[in-house]
């Protein structure tokens, strides 16, 4: 079955090129041409992954991120002109899941289509179950439990703190963990790390005395856990 992308873009040049090149990859394409539309389409019929413009009229993008990611953990990869660090950074905070600024090859608009859809995407055949003092880390069901209460929490926040507690103890550099977690073809910074892990302690800090999520200065982050 294909996969059904949402393009959510106010630029008819740019939404009709996308859905030209994603139609050629086998993808349905649904296009938004604002906000409000954006929301009527996604409640009408859940997307695989939603291509979202940040400028929009009615609703901006930070605006349907922020609606979407109250009912789903469906993939979205935020497109916009700005490029300062900051707004990326912003994307990510509300839950995005990648970020590419105008303008873009279409090839690699595709590569981080892909990159996205496979990172999320969980066999059947897997669990991915964790379970520490008062922490439950679920990817099956994308479920973080903080001393028995689930903590509402965006997938690329649960991917990274599953792959750190995955091998407790193990010290990973910021560019080990954009590779394994992100994907090799995520082509963010460091910072995107960071604001992750400051995200993640706001959850677990203090939680327990058995385990911490730990930086190890000048190198990266490690789950801790006692001995």
């Amino acid at each position: 079955m294909a996969r059904n992308i949402l393009v959510v873009e106010d630029d008819n040049n740019i939404s009709n090129l996308i859905k030209m090149y994603l139609d050629k990859e086998g993808f349905e394409v649904r296009i938004a041409g604002d906000g409000g539309a954006a929301m009527e389409e996604f409640t009408r019929q859940e997307p695989d992954l939603v291509l979202l413009d940040v400028m929009l009229p009615v609703l901006d993008g930070w605006g349907v991120c922020a609606r979407i990611r109250e009912v789903s953990k469906c993939p979205i990869i935020m497109l916009t002109a700005k490029g300062e660090v900051d707004d990326r950074i912003h994307g990510l905070e509300m839950g995005a899941d990648d970020y590419l600024v105008k303008p873009f090859e279409m090839k690699e608009l595709i590569a981080r289509i892909n990159a996205v859809l496979r990172r999320t995407e969980i066999p059947d055949d897997t669990h991915k179950r964790l379970v520490f003092d008062k922490l439950e880390i679920n990817l099956d069901s994308y479920e973080l439990l903080v001393d028995g209460k689930k903590i509402d929490t965006p997938p690329k926040e649960l991917e990274l703190l599953y792959h750190l507690a995955a091998s407790p103890n193990r010290v990973y550099t910021r560019n080990q963990l954009l590779d394994e977690v992100w994907g090799f073809d995520y082509f963010g910074d460091s910072r995107t790390v960071d604001v992750h892990v400051k995200r993640l302690r706001e959850k677990v800090e203090n939680v327990s005395d058995q385990w911490a999520l730990k930086t190890v200065w000048g190198v990266g982050y490690k789950f801790e856990v006692k001995q």
